[in-house]
């Protein structure tokens, strides 16, 4: 590993990210590799760099997110088709990515040595769509509930880290809560309910570790989708605390499916990877061995 690209974003994680990239970048100095920092004025120009550096004649051996999974949601996009692998120094607010890997989330100096010590491992991606617009995913896409969430928990400030998503959470709940839905999986089946909430998982959490789709697998050519189903307020204040441990599965009104992909049609928001992607309806399905990422040594 002779050169990196380093992506960051020093707004994230509340102020933490440039402390996180100012490490990781001594780091990668320090044990003799060539870094090139990439940090623009907008995500439109982060990626517009991104890309040419990866597709110029010079490009890195790695790109590496110094940030959470909005700064790898965009590092996604402008590494597609490229070959070069992505590489994490986490920190973000949610930081899921890195978490299903098991790469430091606290340490930027011993992320960066996953980074040149680790090894690639190839993984799917997940892909939103709508006309005229597309957008990959590495975690989980959502919509409804755990949607409106997400973005009420990106607009906060306090508190930090995953205690601001039940924050959110609890807000949330006043608003509307059960929408009729309608999907069509890839394999022609349709279902129509009304849901408080549908996730699509490449990975298997979101919001910094609850699991919503807690059996998906990031290179099994397959999205796994969570239906939480029609639940009372006062119900689902109560489930929302086992979201954070994944026991809230076993409620009768949740129901779970395995596609390579599917559409999505209700009055609802969906995010990607916890950046916002508008409103339904769209289309998701999985892009097979799309992206290699660098991970700690098995």
């Amino acid at each position: 590993m002779r050169s990196v690209l380093l992506l960051t974003n020093p707004r994230s994680g509340v102020g933490l990210g440039s402390r996180t990239a100012a490490a990781a970048f001594e780091r990668f100095a320090a044990r003799g590799v060539t870094v090139t920092e990439v940090c623009g004025t907008s995500a439109d120009e982060s990626a517009r760099l991104v890309r040419a550096a990866v597709t110029g004649a010079d490009r890195p051996d790695v790109v590496v997110v110094a940030g959470g999974d909005g700064l790898v949601n965009l590092a996604l996009d402008a590494l597609a088709d490229t070959g070069v692998p992505l590489g994490l120094v986490p920190s973000g607010t949610g930081n899921d990515l890195a978490r299903y890997f098991d790469i430091p989330r606290a340490d930027p100096a011993a992320a960066a040595d996953v980074v040149l010590d680790g090894e690639n491992r190839t993984i799917d991606l997940g892909m939103v769509e709508r006309e005229g617009s597309a957008r990959r995913f590495a975690t989980v896409a959502a919509t409804g509930l755990d949607a409106r969430v997400t973005l009420r928990a990106n607009r906060m400030t306090f508190p930090r880290g995953s205690l601001r998503y039940t924050a959110a959470a609890a807000l949330e709940l006043f608003g509307r809560m059960v929408l009729p839905y309608r999907m069509e999986f890839a394999d022609g089946t349709v279902l129509e309910t009304d849901a408080v909430m549908v996730a699509v998982g490449n990975t298997s959490t979101y919001g910094g570790g609850m699991p919503i789709c807690p059996d998906a697998v990031p290179d099994d050519g397959l999205l796994d989708v969570t239906v939480v189903g029609r639940i009372s307020r006062p119900t689902m204040a109560v489930l929302l605390p086992r979201v954070a441990s994944g026991h809230f599965i076993a409620h009768p009104a949740v129901s779970r499916h395995r596609v390579t992909g599917l559409t999505l049609a209700a009055e609802a928001p969906v995010t990607a990877d916890g950046e916002d992607f508008g409103t339904l309806p769209v289309t998701i399905r999985v892009l097979p061995g799309a992206q290699q990422i660098r991970v700690p040594r098995a």
